[in-house]
């Protein structure tokens, strides 16, 4: 049997253990409270991330979509216009690109003939340079033969047009320079361009002439 005096020690040692679990228990409800305002921040920070994602797809998808579009259409009869689709994969954003006329939409490589490829690649490479902030200068693209897939006298012609239009855009000055494979005759090529030198070659030698 206990005696009195090591009952009242157990009971002091029983009191400091209680003390203790209070204190851990203060303590975790604590860490408890403050990670679920860090989980509240991050939900918070995460939705604001996916606003601005969602905004910038948008700006992008209008920033690439509209100017590609308009110079389908500026070139083809009965144009496809440009769709861009985004998805998340493996923790990533990726970007589909598809080509939609009525109600078919389809890759643009493989499936869409006539050189709407050419128009689509040149538009949307027009598109980037417009977005970069570090050119200071005037942009110059040189091109040659960007048309190869595109047929017909009128497409073509029409293409050329685009170029000489999009040359001149206010604020958006670009000198292009483009070697041509003559798909049209050489007075509308000299027409819609603002110099045009004729390059031959013979004996190995190359002569240029300047026709406009």
């Amino acid at each position: 049997m206990k005696t009195i005096k090591e009952l009242r020690q157990e009971l002091e040692q029983r009191k400091g253990k209680q003390a203790q679990i209070q204190y851990d228990i203060q303590t975790a409800e604590k860490n408890l409270l403050a990670t679920k305002r860090q989980v509240s921040q991050h939900e918070r920070s995460l939705e604001i991330v996916k606003q601005v994602g969602l905004q910038t797809q948008k700006q992008l998808e209008f920033h690439f979509s509209e100017p590609t579009s308009l110079a389908l259409a500026a070139v083809f009869d009965d144009p496809y216009e440009l769709v861009i689709n985004f998805q998340s994969k493996r923790g990533k954003t990726e970007a589909e690109m598809l080509f939609r006329r009525r109600n078919l939409t389809i890759p643009p490589i493989g499936f869409a003939g006539r050189g709407a490829t050419n128009i689509a690649s040149l538009s949307l490479r027009l598109a980037y340079l417009s977005m970069r902030q570090d050119i200071k200068t005037r942009s110059t693209l040189i091109l040659d033969e960007p048309f190869p897939q595109l047929k017909g006298e009128v497409a073509n012609r029409r293409a050329l047009i685009l170029l000489n239009e999009i040359s001149k855009i206010k604020d958006r000055e670009m000198q292009i320079i483009t070697i041509s494979d003559e798909r049209i005759s050489r007075e509308e090529i000299i027409e819609y361009s603002d110099r045009v030198f004729l390059v031959s070659q013979r004996k190995g030698i190359s002569k240029v002439d300047v026709l406009k």
